[in-house]
């Protein structure tokens, strides 16, 4: 399959054949689903904690004696009945992360990818330089390539003036290679890969 090739004046440069086992695969919800729930679970901080009986604030001391008050018998005032005492079994610090097999990860990637080129919202863009880290500068460019929400995906190094130029745009993300992932590919509207990012992808997948 080919593509077309532009620069960001949305002019046509040539055309690019790309890999079917990476721009050809079926739509799976159920693999994209796996995926973004594996992600979202690694990004839960986990931080959300209770104390128990040995981390309240106060005396070991019996608060009242055993018999006759006509009150049920205590032994502490940290117990978790008593008001401001400890909760049993509560939240407690830990990673929500989970294992997801790297077969599926990888698949999942393919599957996303290939869905924006189906969708008709994959674009190729020759390379991400511009001559000033202007935000001006950006918007025009984002303008001509009619596009408003796009992740921009380069090869292992971004361009500093365009990675700075894109830094206060709304609904605009750029990344390496290194960092494509497919919750924020299906978060934007548009996948704009550059040359360079198109030959990392085949080195990745094609060398497996």
């Amino acid at each position: 399959m080919k593509e077309r090739v532009c620069n960001l004046d949305n002019k046509s440069l040539n055309e690019i054949s790309l890999n079917k086992f990476i721009f050809g695969i079926e739509f799976n919800p159920d693999v994209i689903h796996r995926m973004i729930r594996y992600q979202l679970a690694k990004r839960r901080s986990g931080n959300h904690k209770t104390k128990n009986i040995s981390e309240i604030s106060g005396t070991t001391k019996k608060p009242f004696k055993q018999k006759g008050t006509g009150s049920a018998r205590q032994g502490s005032k940290r117990s978790p009945q008593m008001r401001g005492g400890a909760v049993i079994f509560g939240p407690v610090v830990r990673s929500h992360a989970h294992k997801l097999p790297k077969r599926i990860r990888n698949l999942a990637l393919r599957i996303a990818i290939s869905k924006k080129l189906k969708d008709g919202r994959l674009k190729i863009i020759d390379n991400f330089k511009i001559s000033k880290n202007k935000t001006s500068l950006f918007k025009k460019k984002l303008n001509i390539l009619k596009i408003d929400s796009a992740l921009f995906v380069d090869g292992k190094v971004v361009d500093d003036n365009f990675l700075l130029a894109s830094c206060n745009v709304p609904k605009i993300d750029v990344l390496p290679i290194a960092g494509i992932n497919v919750y924020d590919i299906f978060k934007r509207d548009f996948l704009v890969l550059s040359s360079n990012a198109i030959d990392c992808l085949e080195k990745r997948f094609l060398n497996e």
